[in-house]
């Protein structure tokens, strides 16, 4: 390489992609950082807590099926990352639990990733925004950089040491979603940015990168059916968070999932049934407790339901259970069918048995009129697959000899973000979390020198 070459190369200018720029720069490094967006931030502009796991014990417990290297670093870096953010002058709140299992900051997002960009400039590295990275650069099985469009059309060639795939995951091509969700994802919602469309996936594939794990699944939220999320505003607005508490039907008029377990993981499930929708239903009980009072803590309450009525959902009061066998015909479900459920429910919950499916965390009956129902739809934030990495973020090999270095790696490559798999399986403990933590974790990598052959 010549004298030009810098230390980083960063494609993706989003929380993992800023997180290791800045950190390389004020550590003295050279870095160039790429966005194909005319501006940087990506989804994580649209987030506002930075939480995981408190314990790798309870990371393993949520999220069984995940690589527990990456586990054990996520948690073991996360104060680490937190005392990062705090340095750079960026407010975390106090700790408060999340999800029921974790525990995170409330943080300003937008000044966290415009101090990070400011950083750069103020010391002299480029950032260069509009830019789309047409291939990576690679010499004998090692990425040296790569080769970029610049806003005016011409190419640039970028020679780095390191090379980070940081683009955010694959959730914006239909295409991608249809192939590594469910055939029904290519129509569900997107509430994240539109330009992660799988750039880096692509990228490091074509540079012998492992892809994985098989039928991770993604993160996300149940969001009411057919309401446009084109306004960013409303990928937390909108998000029907509450769903925990209520019951979800599909359009056969069963319920087929533990709703307490996590909105989240109802929106995985959900996308699995006929037509990916469902009706939620909810009482005057979950409608106080749940729908309009704050999910967390310090996050003021709105009711959900109001908001989902005034963007135009399929919402509907009933006074009593009775009215469920009128519904209209026009929805598709069988709202007698969905009536007696929920009476079977309520008499299997009342008298302390289990119903069918169980409810793990919150078996209370739903028996308070009126009942409030929302036809709801999975939407995907961010995908759980991507390319594999090890807990210094470097990409793992999809060579069966033990990768261009040696020890299973493709030298001089990079991941943090979405676009890093293996983390998670098919379960979820933070976004904004793990692009900090491996995103540090991809600069220290890169702030130690040269890729070696020798080594982990």
């Amino acid at each position: 390489m010549g004298a030009d070459t810098v230390d980083l190369l960063v494609i993706g200018g989003g929380m993992a992609g800023l997180s290791a720029a800045a950190r390389v720069a004020v550590e003295g490094g050279s870095v160039v950082l790429v966005e194909k967006a005319e501006r940087t931030g990506g989804s994580a502009r649209f987030a506002g807590f930075i939480w995981t796991a408190p314990t790798v014990e309870e990371l393993r417990r949520v999220n069984p099926d995940g690589d527990p290297e990456l586990a054990a670093a996520l948690v073991d870096g996360f104060a680490d990352g937190v005392a990062w953010v705090r340095s750079l002058g960026v407010e975390c709140r106090p700790p408060v639990p999340v999800l029921g299992f974790g525990r995170g900051h409330q943080v300003d997002t937008d000044h966290y990733l415009d101090t990070c960009e400011r950083l750069l400039r103020d010391r002299g590295q480029e950032v260069l925004t509009g830019t789309w990275t047409r291939t990576l650069l690679t010499e004998n099985g090692r990425v040296t950089g790569a080769e970029c469009l610049m806003p005016d059309g011409s190419a640039r060639r970028i020679e780095a040491t390191w090379t980070l795939l940081a683009t955010g995951g694959f959730q914006g091509d239909p295409g991608l979603r249809a192939q590594h969700l469910h055939p029904q994802a290519a129509d569900i919602g997107l509430r994240a940015n539109s330009h992660s469309r799988g750039d880096g996936l692509a990228l490091g594939r074509a540079a012998g990168a492992e892809f994985g794990k098989k039928d991770a699944g993604f993160y996300g939220h149940l969001m009411p059916a057919g309401v446009s999320l084109s306004d960013p505003a409303r990928f937390v607005g909108l998000a029907l968070y509450y769903s925990e508490h209520a019951l979800l039907f599909d359009t056969t008029g069963e319920r087929f999932v533990d709703e307490t377990v996590g909105d989240h993981l109802t929106a995985m499930a959900l996308l699995d049934r006929p037509q990916a929708r469902g009706l939620l239903v909810a009482d005057a009980r979950v409608h106080q407790e749940w729908i309009s009072a704050s999910y967390v803590e310090g996050i003021p309450g709105v009711d959900k339901f109001q908001l989902c009525h005034r963007a135009g959902a399929r919402c509907a009061v009933a006074d009593d259970l009775e009215d469920f066998a009128s519904m209209p015909e026009e929805w598709g479900y069988p709202g007698a069918v969905i009536r007696d459920r929920i009476k079977e429910f309520n008499a299997a919950t009342a008298s302390g048995g289990n119903p069918e499916p169980s409810r793990l965390l919150d078996s209370r009956p739903l028996d308070e009129p009126p009942f409030y129902v929302i036809e709801a739809a999975p939407a995907v934030t961010f995908t759980f697959a991507g390319l594999l990495i090890d807990a210094g973020a470097r990409v793992l090999s999809a060579r069966g000899d033990g990768g261009a270095d040696g020890c299973g790696r493709v030298p001089g490559l990079l991941a943090a973000g979405a676009d890093g798999g293996g983390l998670y399986r098919r379960a979820y403990a933070g976004g904004l979390a793990p692009a900090l933590v491996f995103g540090l974790a991809a600069a220290r990598t890169a702030l130690a020198g040269a890729p070696t052959a020798v080594g982990r």
